[in-house]
């Protein structure tokens, strides 16, 4: 069951700071992610990719952790991207018009290399 276990990682793109998920993002992990999110808001890095390509399925509580990075980083004068989504975290976006809110990106690349 290692789909069942969320890992985190983090790595500096320029100015940009790129978080890889992989595995699920639900209530019982999503703390996981938060605190990847947070420790680099905290140091700074507003401008973040959020590389879920890894991720194979995305609750409700995981789509409003997304909302909510989302708008602590911009509220910091930063941004949200994400990158990589499978089709059932995609059409999750497209069902909530979270697709609306947050951009999406078919790699990180292509994220952090966007203007």
């Amino acid at each position: 069951m290692p789909d069942l276990i969320l890992a985190v990682s983090a790595r500096d793109v320029g100015d940009r700071t790129v978080i890889t998920a992989r595995g699920v993002i639900d209530y019982g992990s999503r703390s996981v992610l938060r605190e990847a999110t947070d420790e680099a808001l905290d140091g700074g890095k507003v401008r973040l990719v959020l590389d879920l390509s890894g991720v194979t399925l995305c609750d409700s509580s995981g789509l409003s952790t997304l909302v909510d990075v989302h708008r602590r980083a911009t509220a910091a004068g930063g941004w949200l991207r994400l990158a990589g989504l499978r089709p059932i975290v995609s059409t999750a976006l497209t069902l909530t018009n979270l697709d609306r809110v947050l951009p999406v990106y078919d790699t990180a690349e292509k994220a952090v290399e966007a203007a």
